[in-house]
């Protein structure tokens, strides 16, 4: 049995990671209060971290940081009984994102292209070249997340809260990825239509020459 999770798997953990808890938090705390609603939220988190273990024989690093995060930071609202600590969490982790996205492009090695390239995919030259600019653009993204984030964790009802956590985001982050692939299939298509041209030149050059 293969014990890594597939290239779907771990992108679609990006959005997924601490879903659960937070969806758990959010109904427990309606009915039974902020103190039920964080044991239950926890209870949860390490619950994605056994089942992943179980199912995949191994814990995505995403996994780790993002009920990592979610378990200290509900600890910390549990000895202060206010559940906003506890709803910092998708904040931080959008925020840490950004700051990667950025952090890598000043090591002049796109985020985007290191995690492709993890997976055992290559990127084409034009294509990686675009890459540098894609990835500073989803950086914006996510801190532009952080910041609605960090606004939704302080003054947002816990329902709009999960929302945005769960819907908004995945939602929201699809949209650009469209936005991306149309920008992307413009630049592939020039590419195609540059070679064709070339190879039309040179079919004529040889013939010529013949």
């Amino acid at each position: 049995m293969n014990s890594k999770a597939s290239p779907k798997t771990q992108a679609l953990s990006i959005f997924v990671a601490g879903l659960l808890p937070v969806i758990a938090f959010t109904l427990i705390e309606e009915y039974y209060g902020t103190i039920a609603g964080l044991i239950a939220g926890m209870v949860f988190g390490v619950g994605e971290i056994t089942w992943e273990l179980y199912k995949h024989k191994k814990v995505q690093k995403i996994t780790w940081i993002g009920n990592g995060m979610l378990l200290v930071l509900g600890g910390i609202s549990l000895i202060s009984s206010e559940g906003v600590w506890f709803k910092l969490q998708p904040a931080l982790m959008e925020g840490l994102f950004a700051l990667f996205c950025w952090g890598s492009l000043l090591f002049g090695k796109p985020l985007i292209v290191y995690l492709a390239e993890q997976q055992g995919q290559q990127f084409p030259e034009f294509l990686k070249a675009r890459m540098t600019g894609v990835t500073f653009r989803t950086g914006v993204f996510f801190a532009i997340h952080t910041a609605l984030a960090v606004w939704a964790a302080l003054d947002w009802s816990t329902t709009n809260w999960a929302l945005l956590k769960g819907v908004g985001l995945t939602v929201s982050f699809i949209l650009y990825l469209g936005f991306e692939g149309i920008l992307l299939r413009k630049v592939v298509m020039k590419e195609r239509m540059e070679e064709l041209v070339k190879a039309q030149l040179n079919q004529q050059t040889s013939q010529k020459m013949e």
